[in-house]
């Protein structure tokens, strides 16, 4: 089995290695039976202002889809800090509990045994930090 992994290691060595060679140089490894892509010129004049708008365009595009990453991101991080507390809660069933978060409201849904199971789950939720507001649709077992 140790030789299999050293064959393994092996390979992986040498596909990292040729990829870093192409990476640092820019030139691909020359291969036998590929050939280089015809290349084509450009001709005419380049429309300086048009490639600028767009580059402009580019700009803030990525800048609004970064933005929505960054939410996206810390509303994860939010739900996972309430659950991890949750699950490492002994008077808390994280499993039967639904934690969403919008923006910094946090939605709490599903079933628990007691009402103190209840209060203690919205506490967990509002001592997080990140939170401002949290909305509590938890039902009670009868």
């Amino acid at each position: 089995m140790s030789a299999l992994r050293a064959v393994l290691l092996a390979a992986l060595f040498l596909v990292l290695g040729i990829l870093a060679y192409e990476y640092w140089t820019g030139a691909p490894i020359p291969r036998p039976g590929l050939t280089a892509p015809n290349t084509t010129g450009t001709s005419g004049a380049i429309d300086v202002e048009r490639a600028r708008e767009r580059g402009a365009q580019f700009g803030e595009d990525a800048a609004k889809t970064a933005q929505v990453v960054r939410e996206d991101v810390a509303e994860a991080a939010i739900t996972s800090k309430i659950k991890a507390k949750m699950a490492l809660d002994d008077h808390v069933r994280a499993r039967s509990i639904d934690v969403s978060t919008t923006g910094t409201t946090v939605t709490l849904t599903g079933t628990v045994r007691s009402g103190e199971e209840r209060e203690r789950a919205v506490r967990l939720a509002r001592e997080t930090n990140g939170v401002s507001n949290v909305i509590d649709r938890l039902d009670v077992q009868r």
